[in-house]
């Protein structure tokens, strides 16, 4: 068997391969902020929270999403988790608001009391917010947003 075609048949398929990629347009990534955390209804030692996130779309393709997934630090240590199973669309160069709903554990609030100083209030606390909004024809889609907020007090028998 002679090797021409076994090399015809590798160039071949890197041309393709290399073509492919070609194929993929370039995204810019979601731009995506805290704009809001109000507080829900919890279950005993449990605190919820509602978190909006801004969701803008810099690209000229629609962006679908199903589901979503979010870590919440506050001073460097995990507050707050939350999913949804929320389905949508972010159309091309446009924006919409989503609320996951977190929980914030009695040992997760216990943890942050403790590392508050004295000095120290709620009031702008570093955050940092860690997530994935998922689905879509290009997959998963991470995030990240840091900064300072201002946390609710919660409505009166949630702490």
């Amino acid at each position: 068997m002679p090797r021409h075609p076994i090399r015809f048949l590798l160039l071949s398929l890197l041309i393709l391969a290399l073509g492919a990629c070609a194929l993929f347009p370039n995204r810019d990534p979601l731009n995506i902020n805290v704009v809001g955390i109000e507080p829900l209804p919890g279950q005993d030692l449990e605190i919820r929270f509602a978190v909006k996130l801004r969701l803008q779309n810099p690209n000229d393709t629609d962006i679908q999403y199903d589901g979503v997934a979010l870590n919440l630090d506050v001073n460097g240590k995990l507050l707050a988790s939350g999913v949804s199973d929320q389905k949508g669309t972010i159309t091309r160069f446009s924006e919409d608001v989503l609320t996951v709903p977190v929980t914030v554990s009695a040992f997760a609030a216990l943890r942050q009391a403790v590392g508050l100083t004295e000095k120290q209030s709620l009031d702008n606390l570093p955050y940092e917010l860690h997530g994935k909004l998922a689905g879509g024809l290009f997959g998963t889609m991470r995030f990240h947003d840091s900064g300072t907020l201002s946390l609710p007090q919660p409505a009166s028998g949630s702490w």
